[in-house]
């Protein structure tokens, strides 16, 4: 009879998962696991090894020694050896002391949070039921920005401002040929940012399957290649992202229609387009469509940006106009159909039709089936994880972060806060301040915004002093024979603070982020006038925009301090 002491098991069932795992093992005829003494009795045969006894335990995630040799984990290298018999892919998911943690998700706020909970001295494991990675790399930022891309490239060679002296070409589209570049810069990214990275960190332990909570300590893990794996932990990290929302319009999920996930892999260009939706995934992707040769309509149930400062969504409004976008305001579907290849939309102004419908109405958290009542994880009316300024949730050993909580969807706010929730989860004291987050939307002209708009700082009861410079006063705007767009300082009317900035331009997302350390610093916009700016820059125009709370930019020379 050998005689083995666990810890890490938190209830019956743990027990009960260890007991199957030992009678699997070669020469073991029975097992009996008591989770209250924290031991197990096992009868085996002539010449079983111990080893062998240990790497089954630790297999689950538990630690375990031969009750006579407490010390022969550390006295013999048995760790390593228990590390290798189980396999790279199970590196930290066993043995060892320190700190557990459990991270549910590998996207930008699992992979910041997994690097710096192994830099605090922890051991993780990260648990993943689809492709490593997350949204932004596999179906988000880069791909759609590669489409992007590639489109506003056939847009300048179709029509130009120097279209006088540069003959302007139609270009021709290889949908197959830009798919395949899009998606191997995808594969790449992918493999030298997370798989490489989590390949490559032995304190890190990678689980294929869907995680749901047991209770407080306890993850049950339903394996992609069959079984299920308990993973016990002292504190654990959710983020789990989020997916694209779909309206309950009548008809429409009997439908093929695409979220933004099919749009980017689409391997052709539909010849019309119809898109439901009026902030950014939408507009982004409909742009793209439109100038890659698509017949784009856009559905908006308000107005496009209709949160944003309303000047933000006519410049834009404009701009799709002017480029054959017809932009369908106060517009919703009634009821949508498809036969014989083709969409129908039902609408207050008319039936609509289009050979693809894309349905970008927002995203909603991952959160359904992971179980969070089982550990009182609160979450708001939208299912959205509820955290507090350190990313703790209303569980006491669980925080979240990034897209699945209340938090601003945006890749690097889920990265900081992945970050912060480790040092947190590692005994430290880390928050988040969002007040100078900036944002931009990779339209053309681009949409970038910090701080609080005029309506936003209203709210707060804050009195404000604004000015909206148009880009034709702007020297590089000039230079380029493109003045679409404007840029909005917001100041505190009392102390001349900036403390907000709204920015439509070609290039806006290049200057949005003088403006948020302008912010973050405390600025005035006097202060902001005062500072030295290479002419013939677009980030030029916020020191003219600063300069007009005092004089009349147009009076001026053109680079005049």
């Amino acid at each position: 009879m050998t005689q083995l002491n666990i810890t890490g098991m938190t209830c019956d069932s743990c027990a009960a998962h260890v007991k199957e795992a030992l009678e699997n093992v070669p020469g073991v005829r029975s097992a009996e696991v008591s989770y209250a003494q924290g031991s197990a009795q096992i009868a085996v045969e002539t010449g079983t090894s111990p080893d062998a006894l240990i790497a089954a335990v630790a297999g689950l995630g538990y630690r375990a020694a031969l009750a006579d040799a407490p010390t022969m984990l550390a006295k013999s290298g048995l760790l390593d050896k228990v590390r290798n018999w189980v396999g790279d892919g199970d590196k930290a998911d066993h043995g060892g002391g320190g700190l557990h943690i459990a991270v549910i998700g590998s996207g930008g706020a699992a992979m910041a949070a997994a690097l710096k909970a192994v830099e605090q001295g922890a051991r993780v494991t990260l648990v993943e039921r689809g492709t490593i990675g997350g949204t932004c790399v596999n179906v988000g930022c880069v791909p759609s920005k590669i489409m992007i891309r590639a489109a506003h490239i056939a847009h300048l060679r179709r029509e130009s401002p120097f279209d006088g002296g540069i003959a302007a070409t139609e270009p021709a589209i290889d949908r197959a040929k830009l798919l395949a570049q899009q998606q191997a810069r995808v594969d790449e990214l992918r493999h030298a940012k997370y798989e490489g990275i989590l390949d490559g960190n032995p304190a890190i332990t990678v689980l294929h399957g869907a995680a749901s909570f047991k209770d407080s300590h306890t993850l049950i893990v339903s394996l992609n290649e069959g079984g299920e794996r308990v993973v016990a932990f002292d504190r654990c990290l959710i983020a789990t992202g989020a997916s694209p929302a779909v309206p309950p319009i009548p008809g429409l999920k009997e439908t093929p229609y695409w979220t933004s996930t099919e749009a980017l892999v689409s391997p052709s260009i539909p010849p019309r387009l119809a898109v439901i939706g009026s902030s950014v995934v939408a507009l982004e992707l409909a742009q793209a469509f439109s100038r890659l040769g698509s017949k784009v309509t856009i559905l908006a149930r308000h107005t496009l940006f209709f949160r944003e400062d309303p000047a933000i969504g006519e410049a834009i409004t404009a701009a799709f106009r002017a480029e054959g976008i017809e932009v369908l305001e106060h517009t919703q579907a009634s009821q949508v159909t498809h036969a014989d290849g083709e969409f129908v939309l039902n609408t207050g102004h008319g039936e609509l039709r289009a050979d693809k419908l894309l349905v970008a109405t927002g995203r909603a958290s991952n959160t359904r089936n992971l179980a969070l009542e089982a550990v009182g994880v609160a979450v708001n009316p939208q299912g959205a994880i509820v955290i507090d300024k350190t990313m703790r949730t209303s569980s006491p050993h669980i925080y979240a972060a990034g897209d699945c909580t209340d938090q601003p969807q945006f890749v690097y706010v889920a990265a900081a806060a992945g970050t912060r929730a480790a040092i947190n989860m590692t005994g430290g004291e880390a928050a988040l301040d969002l007040t100078a987050m900036p944002a931009v939307v990779f339209t053309d002209p681009q949409v970038a915004t910090v701080g609080l708009s005029e309506a936003e700082a209203h709210i707060k009861g804050i009195e404000t002093d604004s000015r909206t410079l148009t880009l034709d006063n702007v020297p590089r705007a000039l230079a380029n024979f493109d003045t679409r767009g404007f840029i909005k300082l917001v100041a505190d009317a009392g102390s001349g603070r900036l403390i907000g900035v709204q920015v439509v331009a070609p290039e806006a997302g290049e200057l949005i982020q003088t403006a948020a350390l302008a912010i973050r610093h405390h600025m005035t916009v006097q202060e902001l006038a005062d500072q030295l700016f290479p002419y013939l820059t677009m980030v030029e125009g916020l020191k003219l925009a600063a300069q007009t709370f005092s004089k009349d930019v147009k009076q001026l020379s053109c680079c005049a301090g």
